[in-house]
């Protein structure tokens, strides 16, 4: 009990309080996750919402023909991947995967995903990449699914890495992306309209840890993909009962 409280209250202080620093990303990355890596799953499953609906919202049993993939060599590539949580949320449709390629530039967040997968059946599929996303590349081979999962937010220039992203995924390929959000001030449906503290207060607030929250995600996406399914909801923050942050579940395809 205490330790899971000190562990807690560790990974609040650095979340909240403790400053950021470092010349390069990777540096601040570090910075921030270093002394809160081991307290990031149990803190961030109240925080970041929506990450299992967005693993379910994924047609992973099927190739566009509507064959079944499970005996075809599909790659996954989780770009952003933290401590790998996405590993356990696909449970056994992980198997599907010929190859399942793990990008992070904290190499405390990976440390934890290489324990995480090394107590699976899936170590000899799982590859390491400790790299930037916007300029990973997998070779000569195409994914067949991406995912994003509140990494888009932390990446600077992430439309490099939703360019990255198209550049990587096969034709008829599926693209996952689940993150915070905030609608542009005059919002077109389905997105919802945010009032103006909305809109300005929580990219404010997240930007005090180079969380970047942004109007101009979704509808990059959209440009570049098709999209199959969008989701928005609100989410709670942990310790502040009254808060609800905006956030999207959204999944595409390469046409």
């Amino acid at each position: 009990m205490f330790d899971t409280i000190r562990t807690e209250a560790q990974t609040f202080w650095h979340l909240m309080v403790s400053p950021v620093r470092g010349d390069t990303h990777q540096e601040r990355l570090e910075s921030f996750y270093a002394g809160q890596a081991r307290g990031y799953d149990s803190f961030r499953r109240r925080l970041l919402h929506g990450r299992q609906t967005m693993i379910d919202a994924l047609p992973k049993h099927e190739d566009p023909n509507g064959n079944d993939a499970s005996s075809n060599k599909q790659v996954w590539i989780d770009l952003g991947c933290g401590t790998a949580e996405n590993i356990d949320r696909m449970g056994d449709c992980a198997n599907h995967f010929n190859q399942i390629h793990l990008v992070d530039l904290s190499r405390s967040l990976m440390e934890v995903a290489k324990r995480r997968v090394a107590s699976t059946s899936l170590e000899s599929k799982v590859h390491h990449h400790i790299a930037d996303v916007c300029e990973f590349d997998i070779g000569h081979e195409a994914a067949d699914l991406i995912t994003f999962s509140y990494s888009l937010t932390m990446i600077p220039q992430w439309f490099r890495a939703i360019e990255r992203a198209y550049q990587q995924l096969r034709p008829g390929g599926m693209i996952g992306v689940v993150d915070f959000f905030v609608s542009p001030k005059y919002a077109s449906s389905p997105l919802p309209q945010h009032r103006w503290f909305t809109r300005t207060w929580w990219p404010t607030w997240f930007a005090m840890d180079n969380v970047y929250i942004s109007p101009d995600h979704l509808p990059m996406l959209q440009s570049r993909f098709e999209t199959v399914t969008l989701k928005t909801s609100l989410g709670k923050i942990p310790y502040l009962p009254l808060a609800r942050v905006p956030y999207y579940v959204w999944v595409g395809r390469k046409a």
